[in-house]
């Protein structure tokens, strides 16, 4: 099975590569697809991912749904530990830690940094993704237990 990094980096200098990889991650895991996310940038140690906020994930009090943000933390700091980790090892979320700082009525940011001596292979590192607005406001910042094990052959 080809990579993330892998299919992203192919794609780089194509039109469209955001969406390609967008939609190959829906794909791949259609949970996501109900937020429509947006590659903005990944690279080892490092993921941002967008959200529009439109009706399909608002609640009501006309505000992103807690449901959608935990998708967006959960893709952006899953994606982005994905392409930092080696192709030996894999990963599965085995707990999230969320706090809602403001209500998130406006388009939303999920970005995720990762540092390399953080990952020292298999184990439960916590990653941790921060949510911003348009505005660059943090509405909501997450904390996943990743539990990292060996692939197998």
């Amino acid at each position: 099975m080809i990579s993330v990094l892998t299919a992203y980096n192919k794609l780089q200098g194509l039109p469209m590569v955001k969406y390609i990889l967008s939609k190959a991650v829906c794909l791949m895991a259609p949970c996501f697809k109900t937020i429509r996310p947006w590659f903005a940038e990944l690279r080892p140690g490092y993921g941002r991912i967008t959200m529009k906020n439109r009706r399909a994930v608002r609640n009501h009090l006309n505000s992103a749904h807690a449901v959608a943000m935990c998708n967006l933390c959960e893709l952006a700091g899953g994606t982005t530990l994905d392409v930092t980790l080696p192709s030996h090892l894999r990963w599965i979320p085995s707990g999230m830690e969320v706090e809602y700082l403001r209500i998130a009525k406006k388009d939303l940011t999920g970005t995720c940094v990762i540092p390399a001596e953080s990952i020292k292979g298999k184990g439960s590192p916590p990653v941790n993704v921060s949510v911003t607005d348009t505005k660059g406001t943090e509405v909501m910042r997450a904390t996943i237990n990743m539990h990292i094990t060996e692939r197998k052959k």
